[in-house]
């Protein structure tokens, strides 16, 4: 089964240091709640092959500084890095992140993308806390292809968007916005934002109602363009 945990943000300018520490976080997090998933860590290029990575903050600020080398790098889009995961066969994490800049359109991002076998307990709501507590997002969601489709086809979802899933994150002023009868568990994290537990896999159908909800009562309006904050 293919299940992704994201983030999104707006520009909020960091250094190398920074950004690495968030790095390692987000490693460290992640082998204590999906250890099949994280043995060895290989990072991806653009092109070339994948070279074997270590999870420690030495390592991943070397690969941030060097990808801030590379020609095409601006400090406005913000510094990206792709790592892959492996460990029990069936099981596979990939990290994805675009950190650090001061985009005017583009959100700044942070994504993981986990394969699992189809029947294996994944506490998705704590990797979502985990990169809510991690990278300070604007919103997040847990999804699969099943929930993103029911959501462009029967929410009005558009790609890029702030969304929820089974799960969602919202940062303080998006909280504040939500409904107070929505049908959600709730849980605050550090700073104020709130994850809420929407529905159940394979429950498209009520993460659109959700949806829908947060999104006439305003708690899913996009950020202005162009950006000039991190969050709502």
């Amino acid at each position: 089964m293919r299940r992704v945990v994201r983030g999104f943000w707006g520009p909020r300018p960091e250094s190398a240091e920074g950004l690495a520490e968030r790095w390692r976080q987000t490693l460290e997090g992640l082998a204590a709640l999906v250890p099949q998933a994280t043995d060895d860590w290989s990072q991806v290029h653009s092109s070339g092959p994948a070279d074997a990575i270590t999870a420690d903050g030495d390592a991943l600020l070397a690969a941030l500084r060097a990808a801030q080398s590379a020609a095409d790098w601006s400090d406005l889009t913000g510094t990206g890095l792709r790592l892959v995961g492996t460990g029990t066969p069936g099981w596979e994490a990939e990290v994805s992140g675009l950190a650090g800049g001061e985009p005017e359109f583009l959100l700044q991002s942070v994504a993981v993308v986990l394969h699992t076998p189809d029947d294996a307990a994944v506490p998705e709501d704590a990797l979502l806390a985990l990169l809510a507590r991690t990278w300070e997002p604007d919103f997040g969601d847990v999804s699969d292809d099943d929930v993103l489709d029911a959501l462009e086809d029967d929410g009005g979802f558009l790609v890029g968007d702030p969304v929820v899933g089974r799960y969602g994150y919202l940062s303080p002023a998006r909280a504040a916005l939500a409904p107070e009868d929505l049908d959600a568990a709730r849980e605050e994290l550090p700073g104020g934002g709130v994850l809420l537990g929407l529905a159940a896999p394979g429950d498209g159908a009520a993460v659109v109602r959700a949806y829908r909800r947060l999104r006439e009562a305003g708690a899913l309006d996009p950020l202005p363009r162009p950006m000039d904050r991190a969050v709502l």
